[in-house]
């Protein structure tokens, strides 16, 4: 060990601060976007907009089974540029920016009322929003592939030093990680108004999260184009451009390549299949479904978890140079599986923030793995060089990427089976979602309402902005009576509204009587003169008709939740007493909507303010399905490390032996500069 030390510190390569920083910030993509998707998008398409977890895991699954194809092509592409400006830093500025523009595309997924009447049937809404998602995926992770794969692959030719190419991977880990501090506030900044509207939930606000997100991509793309150079691109560029199956044959039967890529594949898959899980735990077990609340532990959670990560390089590169790599990632997998095991006792609804514990342990234990990997696989490009005579980076990172990915799908795809097989109720939470909503804008419109009813004296300068508020509750009358008109021509197993013919009929009516009364009411608005009072029976007649829409909804949407649990209790059986108890809830919070109308903004303000209350319970799940998120989201990351373990202890690419391959390469070099 004390020669190897000695080696090392005799061939030591110092890279500049200005190479770490340009290179370790293009870590913004992989690290924090490419795992934003992966997360986000399954847990608002179920949470946020209803879609089935089951469905949402089989399309996240496909793009990474289109990467079986892309990638090796990507890499090989790579491999075989030749430009002026190299064969990576092109596709770092074709990729950054086709991220940024697909990350924006990938959020705004067609949804509302509106929309929905277009399709003859809920399930019919449904697949064309999952179609939706799958293709903006596939376009975004296209884009992703194109840059980190160059981006890797510009790494490992960055420098054939042992320690530095793991520093060079450290400042990817340490920026990203940086970014990713503020990634796991999107889910709270979605929920904030200012982005998501009165009305709106997460799914809403994260559209324009994501336009702040890309003003980010573009100039980072410009300047890592810019700055960033290619050391090695001298010597590939007298490179013969080599055939594809040819360089994936070479990397398919390096046995080192294989072990350590089973050994990520493997711990990657494992900790991933319950990812989405370990959002759902915050949010429904440890909060009860309160997602505001959930999102903030979820911001917490996730900013600790990046500080931990940004700090956890420092010892990386303390550690791995006195123990070797292989000997550093079995000490990650360690760390990894004690934090698994302390969630028993840190999923605590008393203690919430205990869960900041397995947090610290599993940021650092996976710092420590993935940088590792990416820095061996460039150890295993040079034993390749020594082999072939020249240089395959991109098809081998590119190779080493696509497992790292597939294990990310599949492990969306199970862990989308996993959320059904724990009897996940997602359509409980859409619908909640639907009457928080509602309730949100009639007390919006109450306030409005009651505020100017008690302005000193209603004159002319108050017609404008109640005109305004009219015109509006007409639009959003005649939009929601399209829809409902929709919704009676279905046949009830269709209808995204559990509610029976004669009510929905009834409703439809009012909301009918409704608009005939709106346009009376705004002409005659229309007709006042400007020196005419308003008299406090006329502007009761305003506030009703603008009222009457929002009360409508409301009952539509309590009618809705109160017949789902009602089916939910005749077919439960684990949860039979859970339902029980939310229907009793639930005829409660409706026996209250029901009664409410216009004619006294005072006490329907009362019973806004009672339902709000009582809304929280509703979003409960069943604790067998809390329990069993629980079991899965522990065990399943253990049972598959000590797999990944047995794929180490395979890997044979020691440090001594990697440097003596630098050696003998450099010294083939020299010879070759003579000759």
């Amino acid at each position: 060990m004390d020669n190897i030390n000695q080696e090392t510190k005799e061939n030591k390569e110092r890279l500049p601060l200005s190479v770490l920083a340009a290179y370790g910030t293009g870590g913004i993509i992989p690290i924090a976007l490419f795992n934003i998707a992966g997360i986000l998008v399954g847990l608002m398409g179920n949470i946020s907009l209803g879609l089935s977890a089951f469905w949402l895991g089989l399309i996240l699954i496909i793009p990474r089974l289109w990467d079986a194809f892309s990638d090796p092509i990507i890499g090989h592409i790579s491999d075989n540029t030749r430009t002026r400006w190299g064969r990576r830093r092109p596709y770092l500025l074709i990729g950054g920016l086709l991220t940024a523009f697909f990350f924006v595309i990938m959020w705004w997924i067609p949804k509302g009322e509106i929309v929905q009447a277009w399709f003859p049937s809920e399930s019919g809404f449904q697949a064309f929003q999952l179609v939706y998602i799958l293709v903006a995926l596939l376009l975004f992770f296209t884009a992703v592939n194109i840059f980190e794969i160059s981006h890797g692959a510009l790494g490992i030719e960055s420098t054939t030093d042992y320690h530095a190419r793991t520093r060079l991977f450290s400042a990817k880990s340490f920026f990203g990680n940086i970014f990713a501090m503020s990634t796991p506030w999107l889910f709270k900044l979605a929920n904030m108004d200012v982005f998501k509207g009165t009305g709106g939930n997460e799914a809403d606000g994260m559209r324009y999260v994501s336009i702040m997100i890309a003003a980010i991509l573009v100039p980072l793309s410009l300047w890592w184009f810019f700055s960033l150079k290619e050391p090695g691109f001298a010597k590939a560029s007298k490179h013969k451009k080599t055939h594809f199956w040819k360089d994936m044959k070479l990397v398919g039967t390096n046995k080192n390549f294989i072990y350590l890529t089973l050994s990520i594949f493997t711990l990657a898959m494992g900790f991933n299949f319950v990812q989405l899980l370990g959002s759902y735990i915050p949010i429904f077990y440890v909060f009860g479904g309160d997602k505001a609340a959930g999102a903030t532990l979820l911001g917490i959670n996730g900013t600790i978890w990046a500080i931990t990560g940004v700090l956890a390089v420092f010892p990386l590169n303390w550690i791995s140079p006195k123990l070797g790599k292989r000997n550093t990632l079995i000490i990650a997998i360690g760390l990894m599986a004690l934090a698994q095991f302390s969630k028993i006792l840190c999923y605590n609804p008393n203690h919430p923030y205990l869960i900041v514990i397995p947090t610290v342990l599993l940021s650092a234990g996976m710092l420590f793995f993935f940088t590792l990997g990416s820095s061996m696989v460039g150890d295993i490009c040079d034993e390749n060089e020594l082999k072939v005579g020249y240089r395959s980076e991109g098809s081998f990172y590119s190779i080493f990427w696509w497992f790292i990915k597939l294990g990310t799908a599949f492990a969306s795809f199970v862990s989308g089976a996993l959320i059904v097989l724990t009897m996940f109720n997602e359509t409980q939470v859409i619908k909640v979602d639907h009457i928080q909503g509602s309730i949100n804008e009639l007390q919006s419109q109450t306030q409005f309402w009651s505020k100017q009813s008690h302005s000193s004296g209603k004159d002319y300068a108050l017609l404008p902005e109640i005109e305004k508020h009219m015109n509006e509750s007409l639009k959003e009358a005649n939009e929601y009576r399209k829809y409902l008109s929709k919704e009676v021509t279905k046949k009830e197993g269709e209808r995204s509204l559990l509610v029976p013919d004669n009510k929905l009929r009834s409703i439809s009516e009012s909301i009918d009587n409704s608009i005939t009364e709106l346009n009376s009411e705004i002409k005659l608005l229309q007709g006042i003169k400007s020196n005419t009072e308003l008299s406090d029976s006329l502007f009761i007649n305003f506030s009703n008709a603008a009222l009457v829409i929002k009360i409508e909804k409301a009952k539509m949407y309590s009618l809705d939740l109160l017949n789902h649990f009602e089916s939910k209790l005749k077919e439960a059986k684990q949860s039979k007493t859970h339902y029980e108890s939310i229907s009793q809830e639930m005829s409660s919070i409706n026996n209250t909507i029901l009664s409410m109308n216009s004619s006294s903004l005072e006490e329907l303000t009362l019973k806004i303010d009672t339902v709000k209350t009582q809304l929280p319970k509703l979003t409960e799940q069943p604790p067998y399905t809390l329990l069993l998120m629980r079991i899965i989201e522990i065990g399943l990351p253990i049972l598959l490390s000590i797999i990944s373990l047995i794929f180490i202890y395979r890997y044979s690419l020691t440090e001594k032996r990697s440097i003596e391959i630098k050696q003998l390469l450099k010294d083939r070099n020299n010879e070759q500069i003579t000759a």
